[in-house]
C-alpha cells in the first residue's frame, strides 16, 4: 500500500492524489504540514530533506516533488494510460507538466497567495494585478494549444493534465473576470467530471 504524508488542500499533494485516484491504488495518506505539523522533525527530514509535502512511499522506496510522483505513478501502475504509450504524446504531457511549474504557477504566485495568506488591508493589490496579467496571457497560450486537441498531450486524459488541471482550477477561481478561454475551459469541463478530480480536488475547499 502507498504510503502519502500530505496535508490534502495542497495544490502538489491534490496533484499526487489524484493520480492516485485515476489509478485506483490503495493508499494510506497521513496528515503533515501547516496547522499539523511535523514537517520539521528528524523522522520526516530523513524522508524528505526539504521538509515540504507530499512525500510517497512505495514499498522501501521515498519520493518527493510532485510532478516528478505523478510521473513515477503513471510509468509504474499506467503504462499505455496515465502515461501516454506513444513517445510524442508522452513527451507533451512532461512538457506541459514541466511549463506549470517552471512558468505558469510563478506567474500565478502573487495572485493566489496575494489574495488568500494576507488580510485584506496588508494585500498589494499592484502586485496582484500584475500577476493576474501575467497569468492571463499564459492561460491565453495553454488555451491556443488546446484548440488542437482535447487534452494536455492529446486526444486522451494522461498526466498531463493532472498539474494543469490543478492550476486551472486555482486560476479560475481567483480570477473570475478574466477574458473568455473557451478550449481551456472545454478541457476543464471535461476534467471536473472526472471522480478523481473531484475526490481529491474540486470536492476539497480552496484555501
Amino acid at each position: 500500500m502507498l504510503k502519502v504524508w500530505s496535508r490534502k488542500n495542497s495544490s502538489n499533494v491534490q496533484k499526487v492524489m489524484w493520480a492516485i485516484g485515476e489509478l485506483g491504488l490503495a493508499y494510506e495518506r497521513i496528515d503533515l504540514g501547516l496547522e499539523f505539523g511535523g514537517n520539521d522533525t528528524p523522522a520526516y527530514l530523513a524522508m524528505n530533506p526539504t521538509g515540504l509535502v507530499p512525500t510517497l512511499i512505495d514499498g522501501d522506496f521515498i519520493l518527493w516533488e510532485s510532478n516528478s510522483i505523478v510521473r513515477y505513478l503513471a510509468n509504474r501502475y499506467g503504462q499505455g494510460t496515465l502515461e501516454p504509450a506513444d513517445p510524442k504524446t508522452r513527451a507533451l504531457a512532461n512538457q506541459w507538466m514541466d511549463w506549470q511549474m517552471s512558468t505558469f504557477l510563478p506567474a500565478f504566485w502573487d495572485v493566489f497567495h496575494g489574495l488568500v495568506r494576507p488580510s485584506p488591508e496588508k494585500r498589494n493589490h499592484a502586485a496582484i494585478a500584475e500577476a493576474k496579467a501575467k497569468a492571463v496571457a499564459l492561460a491565453k497560450i495553454f488555451d491556443a494549444e488546446l484548440a488542437h486537441h482535447a487534452y494536455v498531450g492529446g486526444d486522451a486524459f494522461s498526466m498531463g493534465d493532472i498539474p494543469m488541471g490543478i492550476r486551472i482550477y486555482r486560476f479560475r477561481q481567483r480570477i473570475p473576470d478574466r477574458p473568455a478561454l473557451p478550449h481551456m475551459e472545454r478541457c476543464y469541463a471535461a476534467i471536473e467530471k472526472r471522480p478523481a478530480y473531484h475526490e481529491h480536488v474540486g470536492g476539497i475547499p480552496l484555501t
